[in-house]
């Protein structure tokens, strides 16, 4: 028996590696010995691999985006789609999150004024103005749903609950407001679109826990393309028997989505979800040659091809985000990272970013 290892065995083992930039991260995490300090775990993040780096990249991008938000702007030159900031965020999000409790981390971004625009699904609408009536509760994953129909009760999504009676209160709240909108309608000549009628839902709530009331009271645009996908669409569809003629304009609203993208000086996609949100933001986006900043949130996977699971690196291709950006994808459920990226953002500038709104 030789007493050497075989030489090709050898040279497979120990081939001579490359030196490596000297300015590349080495991987370390964060050491407890030090305490606890939480903001120095997120911080530890960026040297920690896998999805702790993703996401601190994530808040470094944010926070670029910011930082072009608080520059100086050139005199207004009276065209009210050109935008007062260096940097308009587009903020788009995926109805189980106003489900959940992100919404409270999502209504401190919007009571603020720390976001320009909103891309929202119909359920994305209605939970939240729901919650303003009555509450959503903890469950399990694992309940009967036949037990729940039995009971009148609904397995919002996931382990959220919601009563029957939630969806009854809101018609007993909503239908009133269809009337008047319908009027409105055919006596002044009001044209509703699906965000003018956000707006005056969020006037209507008079909720300060809801995101839609600060959007109202911002004048921030939340737009829902899709605001019939739900039980706003049942209400909608019921009161076309009961007073017929109610109409929404979704042309309206695409001319004004894609001008604040066209118009803006720089702009920011923060995108948590997929689907119809992320498409509808990033092809605004697209009008003007595409997002200079741009953060997706989910745990999609693009071998389906499907739209929630695009790396940025698609929108790229499309010119959706601009060639010479740096774009960042977590793969992660919203409801552990979002408000992790609030705290170390928004929050984290919260006197810079609102004192221009103190100063008005």
């Amino acid at each position: 028996m030789s007493d050497h290892a075989p030489s090709v065995a050898m040279e497979a083992v120990l081939k001579p590696s490359d030196d490596l930039p000297d300015d590349m991260p080495k991987i370390r995490g964060y050491d407890f010995n030090h305490g606890v300090d939480l903001q120095a775990v997120l911080k530890s993040y960026l040297t920690t691999g896998f999805q702790a780096s993703s996401l601190s990249l994530a808040i470094q991008q944010i926070n670029n985006m910011i930082e072009k938000r608080l520059e100086p702007m050139e005199a207004d030159d009276g065209d009210e789609l050109k935008q007062h900031s260096g940097c308009t965020i587009f903020l788009g999000y995926t109805s189980n999150l106003i489900s959940s409790g992100v919404r409270e981390s999502i209504r401190y971004l919007v009571e603020h004024k720390m976001v320009d625009a909103i891309v929202t699904t119909a359920g994305g609408i209605e939970e939240d103005l729901i919650k303003c009536l009555a509450h959503t509760y903890l469950g399990d994953f694992s309940l009967s749903g036949k037990e729940l129909r039995l009971k009148g009760i609904n397995r919002l999504i996931g382990n959220l609950l919601v009563p029957n009676d939630n969806y009854c209160k809101f018609e007993d709240w909503l239908m009133p407001i269809l009337d008047q909108m319908l009027l409105e309608q055919n006596t002044e000549g009001v044209r509703w679109t699906p965000s003018k009628m956000i707006h005056r839902l969020g006037k209507e709530i008079n909720n300060t826990d809801s995101v839609y009331y600060w959007a109202y009271k911002n004048n921030i645009p939340v737009f829902s393309p899709a605001l019939t996908d739900g039980s706003l669409g049942d209400m909608i569809y019921f009161h076309s028997f009961k007073n017929p003629g109610l109409v929404l304009d979704i042309v309206e609203d695409i001319r004004r989505l894609n001008g604040l993208a066209v118009f803006a000086k720089k702009t920011g996609m923060i995108i948590l979800g997929g689907g119809l949100v992320k498409h509808h933001i990033a092809n605004a986006n697209l009008m003007r040659n595409g997002a200079d900043y741009a953060v997706y949130v989910n745990t999609g996977q693009e071998f389906d091809g499907s739209d929630s699971g695009a790396r940025p690196d698609e929108a790229i291709s499309w010119g959706k985000i601009r060639a010479d950006a740096t774009p960042v994808k977590v793969y992660a459920d919203a409801s552990l990272v979002f408000p992790l990226i609030v705290a170390e953002t928004f929050a984290l500038h919260f006197k810079k970013l609102t004192a221009e709104k103190k100063a008005d």
